[in-house]
């Protein structure tokens, strides 16, 4: 039996009084599932005759897409960028426990390391579904070693590259196999970065800038490229200015390829961004904005003395350094946590602050006919929020994956 057939005899689900992310606006629909998609309810009942096989009372709540993270270094002490025996345990962990922060798929993230990590890494993860055992994986984001000096923020320099002759052949010998890479951050003022961009993209690699020193007219080469997104925009970069932007004035850009959309990273965690930065971002290109975590060994474990790659992070309060420095090295902030400050911050619309998370991520990926969005034929990976965005339930697929104690459905 083919998979559309098996589809078809799947019960049907109704998910009733609530409110559906759709289109960018909050409608008082109800949800549609079957086999994992959502369904076109008029479809459903005037081709085929049928109704829901069971209903579920949402008692109100908004239903939005699930979120998406495409920075995540690791957390609840899992580490992505330590070679271990094992390193699939460590993903399957971290996959598990962000389904209560209404995550349903992400991007491991690898920070600076030596060859022999990633050689050892990188084939333990690869693109995996999600579902009750935890949120999928679309990927790996390798952020480093090709980056700047100056720039590099927590990145341990000792394990810095830049590319030599045969760039593309040097990225090869340096990572590795790229079959599981989804994105790769780069410094685009570095030597035959152009080469680079242009084979990586060719890949189906999304190419970001990050870490970087370069000026606008050096950002904007690498945008005509092929690269289309900007790591955690605002932090390890040139700071805006009035004669020369830098890697921020992407952002508003009059030299981009025709219809080309920017893509670029904030870390909404009352920290590395200040409030009024997160809005001169937002409201000058607010259909690229990409909210991530940037979340680091230590998410959900408190103070004290924790790793990130190579490096000692101390974490107090809401902060992470490096160990004996100023340096901050991501965040500890799960991703609800992100939307709820991001929408505080900015005055946005509820609908925004979601997208962001969502539909804008997918996106950047090339997802977004099956993720990031409620539409008919979609994969119905979504999450159930109350009124002030805190997360009550996760689904992925239509089942149920996560429920807050005394929540529903």
């Amino acid at each position: 039996m083919r998979c559309d057939q098996l589809a078809a005899v799947a019960p049907v689900r109704q998910f009733t009084n609530c409110r559906i992310l759709r289109g960018g606006t909050l409608l008082r629909e109800d949800l549609w599932v079957r086999g994992g998609r959502i369904l076109d309810p008029e479809k459903l009942f005037f081709e085929e005759r049928r109704m829901a096989d069971e209903q579920r009372d949402c008692g109100g709540h908004i239903l939005a897409p699930g979120f998406i993270d495409v920075q995540m270094n690791g957390g609840f002490g899992v580490d992505f960028s330590r070679a271990t025996e094992d390193v699939g345990s460590g993903i399957a962990l971290v996959a598990q426990r962000i389904l209560s922060h209404g995550v349903t798929s992400f991007c491991p993230t690898l920070v600076t390391s030596p060859p022999e990590v990633y050689h050892k890494v990188l084939p333990q993860i690869p693109v995996k579904s999600g579902g009750p055992h935890g949120a999928g994986v679309l990927g790996v984001h390798l952020e480093g070693p090709f980056i700047s000096r100056e720039k590099r923020g927590a990145h341990p320099e000792a394990y810095l590259r830049s590319f030599e002759a045969n760039a593309f052949h040097d990225v090869l010998a340096t990572y590795g196999s790229l079959d599981n890479v989804r994105i790769v951050t780069l410094a685009p003022e570095l030597d035959r970065s152009l080469e680079v961009i242009q084979a990586l993209t060719a890949q189906g690699i999304c190419v970001s800038l990050g870490h970087s020193v370069a000026d606008l007219a050096a950002a904007e080469e690498a945008v005509q490229n092929g690269a289309t997104f900007i790591t955690h925009l605002f932090n390890a970069m040139l700071p805006f200015h009035h004669r020369d932007p830098g890697i921020v004035g992407l952002l508003t850009s009059d030299q981009l390829p025709p219809g080309h959309c920017i893509f670029y990273g904030m870390i909404a965690d009352g920290i590395h961004t200040n409030p009024a930065a997160l809005r001169i971002a937002h409201r000058a290109h607010p259909q690229g904005l990409v909210l991530v975590t940037d979340a680091v060994p230590a998410l959900g474990l408190g103070n004290g003395r924790h790793t990130l790659g190579q490096q000692e992070v101390e974490v107090d309060g809401l902060i992470a350094h490096i160990a004996g420095t100023k340096t901050l090295c991501g965040s500890i902030a799960p991703m609800d946590v992100c939307i709820r400050h991001f929408l505080q911050a900015t005055g946005c619309s509820v609908e925004s602050a979601l997208e962001a998370a969502s539909l804008h991520p997918a996106q950047l990926l090339g997802l977004e006919k099956t993720k990031g969005n409620l539409d008919f034929g979609a994969d119905a990976d979504f999450v159930v929020l109350d009124d002030s965005l805190h997360v009550q339930a996760t689904y992925i697929s239509g089942e149920l994956v996560w429920q807050a104690e005394e929540a529903g459905p």
